[in-house]
């Protein structure tokens, strides 16, 4: 047996981009793994975006709806670190491709639910399938693009979750307006099938089996570490900080505003899909946006290798304009006010994992990315079921708002004090060709 050590280990020299992986390859890579949190997001923010449909046809009232929330983020939080540690072993070339067959299978099976119960328990099933997407996808960031690229990857890595959420509402109102919820569902479960192909392309090509191949079998060869250990490591802890701060705001901007438009601007349901795919759009140009700055800080030498101090802050100001959203008047000022919130909400998705991929071995960056998705599952299970309860009491979102967003505040300042250990420097390999 092993012997296991801390994950953090003394610095190496930098690394060199993945052998025989060309940029335009290594970037397709990226890309690919982005899509599939687009998938991945359309087929979980469905529900949200037909969420009035849904209820009226089962009879489940808000405070039941936040636990159907909170059921996915329940899932997700037991898989999530358990999908990272199986992709950190098998790679995400093969995690991949089998989680979104079976995701796209469960989300398919959301047509034919009968009740609350049946369509709880999905949730839970949804979760569990889609648990490795992310961990996977920010490994095949981190092991396509050199190191001075990855805070740039994982910017753009973070656009697939809020495009696929952009592509949601009006997709899943618009079927569900013409063909009723359950064709809703079936229609945004095909998005998988879509993605299958292009994965097949691009990962297993000879170039990419290579490179990725190769660099899976050096972090193999490392030391084992625990989840526990991976849990424990203080850049870990440190990022979870930024996650449980953003988190309940962007799950209520994410999963309750077609509600929120429904309930206090009075939209139908089908209007509110011409609204709410710009949201997300916001997100994307946040995390690219924020992304972009940490990446050109490595390449400038500024700062230790990791992502500045002022970027985060900047970036969690940003997210403050939620204050606005309770008292903005009009359905587009309420978007507009939710866009602005969203570029800072992309900054602290983005920022943390760019940060913690920087510091920790390569072999665990899977595991440590599911365990933040496992932070911000706990953040959702605990902050829907209190907006659902809360709208019902106060029948108004404005407190659920104002609350969630003023949570932002405590997070980013305990990760601006928190001195993180040193930048993990990776063994340069030599630019050769094995077979």
């Amino acid at each position: 047996m092993r012997k296991e050590k801390p994950p953090h280990e003394p610095p190496r020299s930098d690394a060199a981009r993945p052998l025989g992986l060309s940029r335009t390859a290594a970037w397709a890579l990226a890309l690919t793994a982005t899509l599939t949190m687009s998938v991945s997001y359309i087929d979980r923010q469905t529900l949200s975006a037909i969420a009035p449909s849904v209820q009226k046809a089962l009879g489940i009232p808000d405070s039941s709806y936040g636990d159907l929330i909170s059921a996915f983020s329940i899932a997700y939080l037991v898989g999530a670190p358990l999908a990272g540690r199986l992709v950190d072993r098998i790679g995400a070339r093969r995690g991949l491709l089998g989680a979104v067959l079976l995701w796209s299978t469960v989300a398919a099976l959301h047509a034919l639910v009968p009740t609350f119960a049946a369509l709880y328990a999905l949730r839970i099933l949804l979760g569990l399938s889609e648990a490795p997407s992310f961990p996977a996808a920010a490994q095949t960031v981190h092991r396509a693009l050199p190191p001075a690229e990855r805070a740039r990857g994982f910017g753009v890595l973070f656009t697939g979750s809020s495009i696929g959420a952009m592509i949601a509402p009006p997709l899943a109102t618009w079927l569900a307006d013409r063909y009723g919820f359950r064709a809703a569902f079936l229609g945004t479960a095909a998005a998988g099938l879509l993605w299958v192909p292009l994965w097949l392309r691009v990962a297993y090509s000879a170039d990419a089996r290579a490179a990725i191949d190769r660099a899976h079998a050096r972090a193999a060869a490392a030391p084992a570490h625990s989840l526990p250990a991976v849990a424990s490591h203080p850049v870990v802890l440190r990022s979870f900080l930024l996650v449980l701060a953003s988190a309940p705001l962007l799950s209520l901007l994410f999963n309750w505003s077609t509600k929120l438009l429904v309930h206090d601007h009075h939209l139908t349901q089908l209007q509110t899909g011409h609204y709410l795919w710009l949201p997300p759009l916001f997100v994307d140009l946040g995390a690219v946006l924020f992304g972009h700055l940490a990446s050109v800080a490595r390449a400038s030498g500024r700062g230790d290798g990791g992502v500045p101090r002022p970027i985060v802050a900047a970036a969690g100001l940003t997210m403050l304009a939620g204050l606005a959203i309770p008292f903005a008047s009009t359905p587009w000022l309420v978007v507009a006010v939710m866009c602005v919130t969203m570029i800072g909400g992309g900054g602290l998705y983005a920022l943390p994992m760019a940060d913690m991929a920087a510091r920790v071995p390569p072999g665990i960056v899977a595991a440590a990315g599911g365990m933040c998705a496992a932070a911000q599952s706990v953040a959702h299970i605990v902050a829907n079921p209190m907006i659902g309860r809360s709208v019902e009491r106060t029948g108004s979102y404005a407190a659920a708002t104002l609350t969630l967003t003023l949570w932002v505040i405590p997070g980013c300042v305990g990760w601006l004090l928190w001195r993180p250990p040193p930048v993990y420097r990776e063994e340069a390999q030599p630019e050769t060709e094995t077979s």
